[in-house]
């Protein structure tokens, strides 16, 4: 039997750029078993000291009367648990002055359905038949946003600047003379530090950001995922921001509780309304489960000294044995460089002068065992959709064991020497 899908179907039903790569990486997963070096997910460490956090709160709630029926077998309503709410409005509102309260805070089913629901809440067709677009300052940028918009063609993205910041090192920077907010532009999006290169804005560039945004009364949305004040995984000074017309997401996966999916949303109550509207028709509730297990951390505070005690070391840590990795695998005889390691939990290569795409390249690493992610598909929105550095760039993850990442770095450079460089050519 054939069945035909509505216009809401094929954009969603009909596969996606993450949705392929997942597929790809799970089907190399089960076929190369342990053996595979899996440096392309975005899968979080296992820190123990956080996980014996969770045995801990865990065992707290099962202790707690009447607390794990609370947390598994009660609907929340579809913005979340209230006390909840309260605790984190009132952890931002107590550390950094924000003046905000529950009625800017919502829960969703992870940081991927808040994009979601948030771009086409805001972008996409309108009421009046025109159409709006979201507007990326840097790309390359999160490839899970890339395929989210119901209409398509959802987002217009900026070509960065890049600096040379030291020897095989560069850094992206946002170019403000190239930036353009048209009447069609419907949001400013960034996430900080970004998903894939590590790139952390400064300050600056988001205090300029926020005020183009507010100028033409659109929201700017900064995706804090790896960010601060929680879960911290950011190397560089970056003062957590907010504004009134400012949309910023947080969650509780890269603090290490990804399986609960747990997104948090700090919005106006505006936007809160409508995000837990559309929370209750597409899900009815929220996982409650996640909320609970971290509620007495977000009260008291501790989560912000996990995040700087124990979550940040412990990447910065596995960044610098990484990197150290990569100089002694990749050497002085091929052309290849690595963005500024700011913050998130990637390694973001560059290989000017690849002679193969590096979705050649993924493929020839599939082989020998090792999965990363192809740049190709962290450049979208661009008007130059052939701008040769999006075939020359790779995402490595380096949350995984120093011997997985090292042997993974190793292959990846022997198959950049028999592909070649404009350097090797040289």
């Amino acid at each position: 039997m054939s069945y035909e899908f509505s216009n809401f179907g094929h954009r969603l039903g009909c596969g996606s750029g993450i949705g392929e790569l997942m597929d790809d990486l799970g089907r190399a997963l089960a076929k190369c078993g342990s053996e595979v070096k899996m440096l392309g997910g975005g899968q979080p460490a296992q820190i123990p000291e956080m996980n014996a956090v969770w045995q801990r709160r865990l065992e707290e709630l099962l202790a707690e009367s009447g607390g794990i029926e609370r947390a598994l077998t009660t609907y929340d309503g579809p913005q979340g648990n209230p006390r909840f709410l309260e605790a984190i409005a009132g952890l931002f509102r107590n550390t950094f002055g924000w003046e905000i309260g529950p009625e800017n805070i919502a829960v969703t089913c992870g940081g991927q359905t808040a994009f979601f629901l948030l771009f086409n809440l805001l972008a996409g067709r309108m009421p009046d038949g025109a159409g709006k677009k979201i507007l990326m300052p840097l790309v390359p940028e999160y490839i899970g946003y890339s395929d989210q918009g119901i209409d398509g063609g959802l987002f217009r993205a900026v070509p960065p600047l890049i600096e040379e910041t030291g020897p095989h090192e560069f850094k992206y920077r946002v170019d403000f003379d190239r930036m353009e907010i048209t009447p069609d532009i419907a949001a400013i999006c960034a996430s900080r530090p970004t998903n894939p290169s590590g790139n952390v804005l400064t300050d600056e560039e988001v205090a300029r950001l926020s005020d183009l945004a507010q100028r033409h009364q659109i929201p700017l949305i900064i995706d804090n995922a790896y960010g601060a004040p929680f879960p911290g995984i950011i190397f560089e000074p970056a003062t957590p921001f907010w504004r009134p017309h400012c949309i910023l997401t947080y969650s509780l996966s890269k603090i290490g509780l990804p399986a609960t999916r747990t997104g948090i949303v700090i919005a106006p109550p505006e936007i809160i309304r409508a995000v837990c509207s559309m929370s209750a028709i597409v899900g009815l509730a929220n996982p409650s489960i996640g909320q609970h297990i971290v509620l007495p951390l977000v009260e008291s505070g501790e989560i912000l000294r996990l995040s700087r005690e124990v979550v940040r070391p412990y990447y910065q840590e596995k960044r610098d044995l990484a990197l150290r990795a990569a100089g002694e695998a990749f050497g002085e005889d091929i052309e290849w460089a690595v963005h500024r390691s700011e913050g998130a939990i990637f390694l973001w290569f560059w290989f000017p002068g690849l002679r193969i795409s590096t979705k050649e390249l993924y493929q020839r690493l599939k082989q020998r065992g090792v999965l990363v992610i192809p740049g190709e598909s962290f450049f979208y929105g661009l008007e130059d959709p052939d701008w040769k550095h999006r075939e020359e760039c790779i995402r490595v993850s380096y949350a995984m064991d120093e011997c997985v990442v090292r042997d993974g770095l190793r292959i990846i450079a022997e198959e950049v020497r028999k592909a070649g460089t404009s350097r090797a050519e040289a």
